[in-house]
């Protein structure tokens, strides 16, 4: 038996004219002597393809004028003359009649041989659809400055994309490096970088079985370009990112986890991206990852959750793998930023059906969801806290639990009178869905000013119709309607709200609450009423046949007209 050929590259050479001509000449006799060779001729004419292949790639980097300058042909060249020495001798110990080795050990150096000559063509062939040996490698030594074009930041991110495929893990390193460099100085460079560089090499670098210092910065790249913005964050989830990700979010290290889980938050606020959690079995990788993960893991990984709960699939998967009762528990020990995506998603998932809310009651939800709406200073958490709660409402046991607590009913009354406009319109819904009793009424009756203004903001839609309905829950007791005429300045708003020549608001409303007004009959609150201006503004209003002026006019207008008859008898 004789000894087979080792494909081992032999030490590194310098890049120069010498060992490309000598290249080009073994590649010429290799051409010319296999295509004489009379056995293995299948194998032969395989490893002949891939010679005419590379001598065409090694004419085309001799005519690039600046190829002696890339530092990878210092890798690439000798490795490559390397190799072509072996299969010559190949040749010619094929082409040796006397030749008597074994027969299998030849096969098994040939198909060896083929492979050696695919890695090479690749690797030249990306060398050379890079570009980079067009131009002097001047420009990639040094990343290009802060007033650098983009034509030479773009030369530049190709190079390193090069470097990525085809060098050694020093190059890699430094690569990578350099991408991360670019990334947090210029924060517009990702989508260049998504534009010029190849994404599927970066992704392909997540994988378990790359060197874990390059596996680190890869996953780095990879978070930075996915929450850069929609052009980067499409390659990355186009070119498989997303999968490798949930991978890493479940078995990787601690900081490879937050990373790998940020991007994930990031690729799933595209809902065309969230659907495809489910096939890549992420479900249950974010629920484990909030459950056990780091602060900083939990808050990325709740808002995916948050993010695909929006499909309505999906949102089926999170009720079988046990979301909830993680999603409830994060209120509480969660981070700040934890907190607010897990009420956020809470609130989708309560808004979504009569299941979810069972079993957000069911884990005491409504508990922490108070608490945490005693406790946060924060007005997005507060906001999602309340649609969850709002939507909890719709059970009879939770609103009649709201209704008897003096507690909550005033806190949504400190949030319409001193809370955003979207706690407000929130706060004024729960006020007018629940059952409160007299005495929580009239104790929050110093809302009914803030309520009335709401009325005239036809921003956020529905506001002004929840906010006229919570004024009418309050308006049930009587000396609420007395308290509210004698306030001038709400007394005057609502007036001008049933001026025919203003129709900033619907005169729906106003009618309503001056029929609520009306509604006890009380001649007081008539008194200033009509003092105010309202029985004009009806009188139009009826006229025009705005529905329920008319009636409320009536209203307005029934014990003065009985006065008059009546001091017209005594006369």
């Amino acid at each position: 038996m004789g000894e087979g050929i080792a494909f081992r590259p032999k030490p590194q050479m310098q890049p120069s004219p010498e060992i490309l001509d000598q290249i080009n000449r073994l590649l010429s006799n290799l051409l010319h002597s296999s295509s004489s060779i009379k056995s293995f001729t299948g194998r032969w004419q395989v490893i002949q393809s891939k010679i005419a292949c590379l001598k065409s790639c090694v004419t085309e980097i001799s005519d690039s004028p600046h190829w002696s300058e890339n530092p990878l042909l210092q890798t690439l060249l000798p490795n490559l003359h390397s190799i072509l020495i072996r299969i010559q001798t190949l040749a010619d110990r094929c082409s040796d009649p006397t030749f008597n080795g074994g027969k299998l050990l030849m096969q098994s150096d040939l198909d060896m041989a083929a492979g050696w000559l695919s890695k090479q063509i690749h690797d030249l062939d990306i060398l050379l659809r890079s570009g980079v040996l067009r131009q002097s490698t001047a420009i990639v030594l040094s990343q290009p400055g802060p007033g650098s074009d983009k034509e030479d930041l773009g030369f530049f991110i190709r190079d390193l994309f090069t470097r990525l495929q085809i060098g050694g893990i020093e190059f890699k390193k430094k690569a990578l490096e350099s991408l991360l460099q670019i990334l947090n100085e210029d924060e517009k460079a990702a989508n260049l970088v998504s534009k010029e560089g190849n994404i599927s090499c970066l992704v392909h670098l997540l994988d378990l079985n790359n060197h874990s210092s390059i596996r680190e910065q890869a996953v780095t790249v990879v978070s930075i370009l996915a929450s850069s913005g929609e052009q980067s964050r499409k390659s990355v989830f186009e070119e498989g990112g997303l999968g490798p990700l949930l991978r890493i979010v479940e078995s990787g290290s601690m900081p490879l986890k937050e990373k790998a889980a940020m991007a994930v938050e990031a690729i799933t606020t595209d809902v065309d991206n969230a659907w495809a959690i489910s096939a890549y079995g992420g479900v249950s990788v974010l629920i484990e990852a909030c459950r056990t993960g780091s602060l900083t893991t939990q808050a990325y990984a709740v808002g995916a959750i948050k993010n695909v709960s929006a499909v309505e699939d999906i949102r089926s998967a999170l009720g079988e793998e046990g979301a909830v009762p993680v999603l409830v528990q994060l209120l509480v020990s969660g981070s700040v930023a934890a907190q607010e995506k897990a009420a956020n998603c809470l609130a989708i998932l309560a808004s979504s059906g009569e299941l979810f809310r069972s079993m957000i009651i069911q884990e005491k939800g409504l508990q922490r969801l108070l608490q945490l709406l005693k406790d946060s200073s924060s007005s997005d958490t507060l906001q999602h806290v309340l649609r969850a709660i709002l939507s909890l409402s719709s059970s009879d046991y939770i609103s009649r639990t709201l209704s008897s607590s003096a507690t909550f009913i005033i806190q949504i009354t400190e949030l319409i009178k001193h809370g955003n406009i979207l706690l407000q319109q929130i706060s004024a819904s729960l006020l007018s869905k629940l059952s409160i009793s007299d005495g929580n009424k009239r104790a929050i009756a110093g809302c009914m000013g803030t309520l009335l203004k709401l009325m005239e903001s036809s921003k956020p839609d529905g506001l002004q119709e929840v906010a006229a309905h919570a004024l009418v829950t309050l308006l049930s007791v009587k000396c609420n309607r007395k308290d509210l005429v004698r306030d001038e300045k709400s007394l005057m708003r609502l007036v001008q709200m049933l001026d025919p020549k203003i129709d900033m608001v619907p005169k729906k409303f106003p009618l309503l609450i001056v029929s609520a007004i009306m509604a006890g009959g009380s001649q007081g609150c008539r008194k200033r009423l009509v003092a105010a201006g309202a029985y004009g503004h009806l009188q139009r209003l009826s006229e025009m046949e705005i529905p329920g002026a008319k009636k409320v006019l009536q209203r307005l207008s029934g014990n003065r007209l009985k006065s008059i008859f009546s001091r017209s008898w005594r006369e």
